[in-house]
């Protein structure tokens, strides 16, 4: 195994003259890889980032480290190390970072619940209330993605998921304002409260404004990059 593989291990620098020794640093995260393989690899460093934030005087750095397996000893030069003078600028470590700045609270309306409620079990009540919540005028609910959940974990690096929000709710007439009703929206509503055109139906309650993300992700040519994708979650909704 030591000739096909070796454990990468990735440490908080507690002491810089003493690095190697084990109070001079912190396992922050270890992989087992495939010495064959190619490509990048992720490794969480969320706990020292969280010290140098709290210390910035205990920003030592980070040490990386490649053993083989039960000790076997490892060719020097199945291993190296991507340099910035020797190396394409693509294959440059990178840190990145998820901050939060309070602008996402900012943007739910007052009293918007930061995640759904639990679901409860089924009850003549509950359905009296579901019953009640389908009749709720359109309004933007949160709709948590996770990406391992629907595939992409194999190809998109960071983030793990998203809110992408949806949108739910009646577009009854007398269509408010709140529900940024289009004119054409506004028109059919009075079309169907006056019954004058049965196939006519209500509006309905959609995005309106779409906002974008960036993913980093790996492309065919096992590149790292970055891109803003536009349209993938809806920022507001309105009755269409």
């Amino acid at each position: 195994m030591a000739r096909g593989g070796g454990q990468v291990s990735v440490y908080q620098v507690l002491g810089k003259d003493h690095p190697e020794a084990p109070q001079g640093k912190k396992l922050l995260s270890a992989r087992l890889l495939a010495l064959q393989g190619f490509g990048w690899e992720v490794f969480s460093i969320t706990q020292a980032v969280r010290d140098w934030v709290a210390d910035e005087g205990s920003n030592q750095g980070l040490l990386v480290t490649v053993q083989g397996l039960a000790g076997a000893p490892l060719d020097p030069h199945a291993v190296q190390f991507a340099s910035g003078r020797d190396h394409h600028a693509s294959k440059k470590p990178m840190l990145v970072l998820f901050t939060d700045d309070g602008r996402r609270a900012a943007t739910l309306p007052s009293g918007f619940p930061a995640f759904p409620p639990p679901p409860e079990p089924p009850s003549n009540r509950t359905r009296g209330a579901r019953s009640a919540e389908s009749s709720l005028p359109c309004q933007r609910y949160p709709l948590m993605v996770d990406f391992d959940e629907i595939g992409w974990t194999g190809w998109v690096i960071s983030p793990l998921g998203y809110n992408a929000f949806y949108c739910k709710g009646t577009c009854l007439f007398p269509l408010g304002q709140t529900m940024r009703p289009t004119n054409h929206a506004t028109v059919q509503s009075i079309i169907h409260a006056l019954k004058l055109s049965p196939e006519v139906q209500t509006p309905c309650c959609v995005p309106d404004n779409l906002f974008s993300i960036n993913l980093l992700y790996f492309d065919d040519d096992d590149t790292v990059v970055l891109k803003q994708y536009d349209g993938m979650g809806a920022g507001s909704c309105g009755c269409h």
